[in-house]
């Protein structure tokens, strides 16, 4: 039942990596690129209650069958015997209730969470809209990349297809921090390509929120 958290994603050598990576990038041009790292994007209550109330109902189905006469005077008191141990195990166990979303979900639940914190963070706020949001969802397993307009428009969707496989790529091999760096690098070179640093650019905004 162990996870990593988000605030110990990476270690303070990474942050500072991370942290130089993006100063570098932003050195060259007039965007803004912020990685975050959340624990997870949604907390998929109807997972825990649905999955509490099927394993609380294949259990306590069993049991009253087999000890009770299928009575449903044995069935009911068990369900809600189990249901809340079920529940609080789903909750706390994320291997189990990401079994338990579909994954259509998790993908708009990412999605949308990404877009409420490009908000939230003030990327749409770039003059020319060069904000680039590199977003890890711990729980999902998920990366993903949300650009701004002005950058947005200057480069193919594919693009950031790429970004994002830079960075999965480098969570499964457990080179998390280089993979990040080098995704912060490629935004980097887009915007520096299209949108390059100006004389009155100053950084906007924090260099690795989490």
């Amino acid at each position: 039942m162990a996870r990593v958290r988000a605030k110990n994603f990476f270690s303070e050598e990474e942050k500072q990596r991370i942290e130089a990576a993006v100063r570098e990038a932003e050195s060259r041009t007039a965007g803004e690129i912020v990685p975050m790292v959340v624990d997870e994007s949604y907390d998929y209550p109807r997972a825990e209650t649905v999955g509490a109330a099927f394993f609380s109902l294949a259990v306590s189905v069993t049991l009253a069958w087999a000890f009770g006469g299928s009575s449903v005077w044995v069935f009911l008191p068990l369900f809600f015997l189990f249901y809340f141990p079920f529940l609080w195990l789903i909750r706390n166990w994320w291997g189990l209730r990401r079994r338990l979303v579909p994954t259509v979900e998790m993908d708009v639940e990412v999605a949308e969470n990404a877009l409420v914190c490009f908000l939230e963070h003030g990327l749409h706020r770039t003059r020319a809209g060069t904000g680039i949001l590199i977003l890890i969802s711990l729980f999902e397993h998920r990366v993903y990349v949300l650009a701004d307009y002005g950058i947005n428009a200057q480069v193919p969707p594919r693009t950031w297809e790429e970004i994002v496989h830079t960075v999965t790529a480098g969570i499964h091999q457990g080179n998390t921090a280089e993979a990040l760096c080098a995704a912060i690098t490629r935004c980097g070179d887009l915007l520096q390509e299209h949108f390059p640093r100006q004389a009155d650019d100053i950084d906007e905004l924090p260099n690795l929120i989490i």
